[in-house]
């Protein structure tokens, strides 16, 4: 049996792909107590009892050890008068929001000083081998005056992964050249980026990084991950009347319980819809598939549009404009629209994209209102957002269906705690390849 610890392992992403490359997970740990109880729970589920065969701390990373650590290991039932195992590969994405390039990148934010401890932890415990996964802003973000582990300081704006590799070199490693992967090519119905580092012992096997499986016309679609959860019965039928393999497999279960058997869907689970207001279900059904919110109003400005079937956004925009509702259904028809009157329509949110069914999805966010089904006027339910990111029917995430304002900074809800998540499919390609070399 290989043995790994998952750092920052949120709900759980991560830790699904490594049990299904065929490791055990000894000890988890992650700050937020909504995901913790996700995590614990699928665990339970799996037939991985807390302080039995696993354990989960719940913690800030600056106060974990590796004392910590093999403390809680080692008081695990299952090596009750048996000597304690080596652990063989730690795991970690810690928090990406300050090498993100979703926003305003920021090399100041504490968040990024996160990897220091990671490899601390590293350090104190000493595992053969490291996996590091981040976002792909980290690949060319640069530190001044960054502290190392051992208290090497870097007066030079170095880049994350030179900071990395002499990091790792100082405590014993030798760091692969770190490498971005696309989920889509390897089974992950979503096109998503990801930055992943590799390192080994010095006088270990050296590792390799997974290859594609799943290539251009290869790659999962929209529809061949999600198209049997339409909820409009007829649509169902007509666009997915065979279940494709991955619906099969998502159903079925990947990851295997503690007696090596996956888990099927026992019930539906996470799969409550949003109660839209008419004038939401309105505004969705004007994008086109594969629209999102500059696309169509390009394409409202060069063909025009007929809104003579949305009396709710007719009413709208009569409401906060000086226009009556012919001269509004004219104005639309020919394209004769400004800003303000676009942004009256459809809002200044031009992110929001009506996903295309062919296609991958792109990458799953936290916020579920940014993606409009392709077959139905509505956004995805929590269920049909962690397809695209390859989770079983049968994980459930607890806690609350979504949150805003204020309580984000603290809550992680259930589409928080799926768009974070590590691709379980992408996770397990590159477990088994570290339990090739193991």
């Amino acid at each position: 049996m290989a043995y790994a610890i998952d750092l920052f392992c949120g709900a759980g992403g991560m830790s699904e792909g490594i049990l299904q490359a065929g490791f055990q997970i000894l000890f988890s740990s992650d700050i937020n107590e909504s995901v913790e109880k996700t995590y614990v729970n699928r665990h339970e589920q799996l037939g991985l009892h807390q302080g039995i065969q696993t354990y989960h701390h719940r913690g800030d990373i600056n106060d974990l050890t590796g004392h910590i650590i093999r403390k809680k290991i080692s008081n695990l039932k299952i090596f009750e008068g048996k000597k304690v195992p080596k652990i063989d590969v730690i795991f970690g994405g810690p928090p990406c929001q300050g090498f993100s390039r979703a926003g305003r990148r920021n090399c100041d934010d504490p968040r990024n000083m996160l990897f220091r401890e990671y490899l601390r932890v590293v350090d104190e415990v000493k595992p053969n081998y490291v996996v590091l996964e981040n976002v792909v802003g980290m690949s060319d973000t640069r530190l001044n005056g960054f502290v190392g582990v051992t208290g090497v300081y870097y007066e030079d704006k170095l880049t994350v992964p030179e900071i990395l590799k002499r990091e790792f070199e100082l405590i014993g490693y030798r760091m692969l050249k770190p490498k971005v992967l696309n989920a889509a090519e390897f089974g992950v119905p979503q096109r998503r980026n990801r930055f992943i580092t590799i390192a080994h012992k010095k006088g270990t096997k050296k590792p390799s990084y997974p290859k594609p499986t799943h290539l251009h016309g290869d790659m999962l679609t929209v529809k061949d991950a999600i198209g049997d959860l339409i909820l409009d019965e007829k649509i169902r039928n007509e666009v997915n009347p065979v279940l494709s393999e991955f619906q099969l497999e998502s159903k079925n279960g990947r990851t295997p319980d503690v007696n090596g058997s996956p888990i099927p869907r026992q019930k539906t689970n996470n799969s409550e819809t949003s109660r839209h207001l008419p004038i939401i279900i309105e505004r969705f059904s004007l994008f086109k598939e594969g629209e999102d919110g500059t696309r169509i109003k390009k394409r409202i400005k060069n063909k025009g549009i007929d809104l003579s079937d949305k009396p709710h956004l007719i009413g709208h925009i009569e409401d906060n404009t000086d226009y009556s509702k012919e001269e509004i259904l004219k104005r639309f028809k020919r394209g004769d629209v400004d800003h303000k009157l676009l942004h009256l329509l459809l809002t200044k949110k031009n992110i929001r994209t009506r996903l295309d069914r062919n296609k991958p999805s792109p990458t799953v966010m936290t916020l579920p209102d940014d993606y409009i089904s392709p077959f139905e006027d509505r956004i995805f339910t929590v269920r049909e957002s962690a397809r695209l990111q390859s989770f079983d029917d049968s994980f459930e995430f607890l806690g609350k269906r979504t949150t805003g304002g204020l309580r984000r900074r603290v809550e992680v809800p259930q589409y928080s705690q799926v768009g974070n998540a590590v691709p379980p499919l992408l996770a397990k390609a590159i477990a088994s390849e570290i339990l090739k070399v193991i």
